[in-house]
């Protein structure tokens, strides 16, 4: 009765269109004295424990490595790059916006910061070269999404936090996953856009693009590379991100002064302002509810519902694409990720696979109506109507609904590179 009167609280705010602040501080105080016997003294004890982990120094410093290399001129050199190796392609350009996103998705592993570095390159220069407007739009709002799956990944770093899984662990399972989510929207790109001409390969503008842009290039191999070798941690890899962008866009290209790193990171701060309470409150609520072993009763529960695991994936899968249109996807990480994966777990789902599988559900929500949050950073950088914009990324919801059915269904995409 407990867990129930908490759901309906949630859905009540929910309903009311409260904040996600307001509704994790109501379901916080509410599952600390019901289920902590009434001790609200616990509370501050277990905000502190909740954030007291070195792991989440990860995502603040990634935030502003893909801020530091929005500002300088990583983004653009990167963008060079896959232009000059895609230009022979018709629809060439396309291909290469589908790429830059890949690529820069695997330096900042944040979904806007991805659709503003790249849309604010590729947009003029897609409807300069006759790409039609909605397919620009669509393009970028959905590409943009690649930041979430492909590492490092911000969501993929809170889901290893509230589930204590290995963060390393669920980087190598977002690459397959990844790579076919790409793979799928540049072949669209392709067909989609065959009638365009495509323009003659030219050897000396891939070389000049190389040139200016190899420190820029070498940052995911750097990051990624020192991840998956182990030489570093997934949060060392974050501090070394901002270091070397700071280091390539200071003293190489010369694109940013030392005083803008102020600026940079007071922009970085404004943004994680509201994060780092939302994972304080997510946590100690997760603390408590593991102690009285809440998740452990409802995945028995629900086993006397649900008695197969494609019944349980289809109804898993229906609710995390209606979340992830109406939450913001750190928030459904966090509340739900450690009720969820016990529940997955009793139906044999590998806890990595079923982190994938919440993932690429709430990235879908990233690109869904109502709220979708890069619809809402397109209609805002880009100066478009928000109802073109949606109708602009339907093709592409309709191609990431694919890749979730694989991704769901064939755990060896997610398993593949950890066993």
């Amino acid at each position: 009765m407990e867990v129930l009167l908490l759901i309906g609280l949630v859905l009540l705010l929910l309903s009311l269109r409260q904040s996600v602040i307001l509704i994790l501080f109501a379901s916080g105080f509410y599952v600390h004295y019901v289920f902590g016997d009434g001790e609200l003294t616990y509370l501050i004890e277990d905000l502190w424990t909740s954030v007291d982990r070195g792991v989440l120094l990860a995502i603040p410093m990634f935030v502003l490595a893909g801020n530091i290399m929005t500002r300088g001129s990583i983004a653009e050199r990167l963008i060079n790059i896959m232009r000059a190796l895609t230009q022979w392609l018709p629809g060439g350009l396309a291909v290469c916006t589908i790429m830059s996103c890949a690529v820069f998705a695997a330096l900042s592993g944040s979904s806007p910061v991805t659709l503003l570095a790249v849309g604010s390159i590729m947009y003029p220069a897609l409807i300069q070269q006759g790409y039609p407007k909605k397919f620009a739009l669509g393009a970028l709002a959905s590409a943009g999404t690649l930041g979430i799956v492909i590492p490092p990944s911000i969501p993929l770093i809170l889901y290893g936090i509230v589930t204590e899984k290995s963060i390393v662990d669920l980087f190598l399972a977002g690459i397959i996953p990844g790579i076919l989510l790409t793979v799928v929207l540049t072949a669209y790109s392709l067909w989609s856009n065959r009638g365009i001409p495509a323009v003659a390969f030219s050897v000396p503008q891939l070389g000049g693009a190389l040139k200016k842009g190899i420190f820029a290039l070498m940052t995911p191999v750097i990051l990624l590379g020192g991840i998956y070798t182990g030489f570093f941690s997934a949060t060392e890899a974050a501090a070394v991100a901002v270091g070397y962008a700071l280091l390539v866009e200071i003293l190489i290209h010369r694109e940013l002064k030392p005083k803008d790193f102020y600026s940079i990171a007071v922009e970085t701060s404004r943004l994680l302002g509201t994060l780092l309470p939302i994972v304080a409150i997510a946590l100690s609520i997760n603390l408590l509810l593991t102690a009285e072993r809440i998740p452990q009763e409802m995945a028995a529960w629900m086993t006397t519902l649900v008695d197969d695991q494609f019944t349980f994936l289809v109804i898993l899968n229906i609710f995390l694409l209606i979340v992830g249109c109406l939450v913001d996807i750190g928030a459904a990480i966090l509340i739900l990720a450690p009720i969820l994966m016990p529940i997955a777990q009793a139906y044999g789902i590998h806890p990595i696979h079923f982190g994938i599988i919440m993932v690429v559900n709430l990235e879908i929500g990233y690109i869904t109506p109502p709220i979708g949050l890069n619809l809402i950073v397109a209609m805002t950088a880009f100066k478009e109507d928000f109802l073109l914009i949606c109708r602009s990324v339907l093709p592409f919801i309709v191609l990431m609904l694919f890749v979730l059915i694989c991704v769901t269904w064939i755990p060896e995409l997610s398993l593949f590179l950890i066993e």
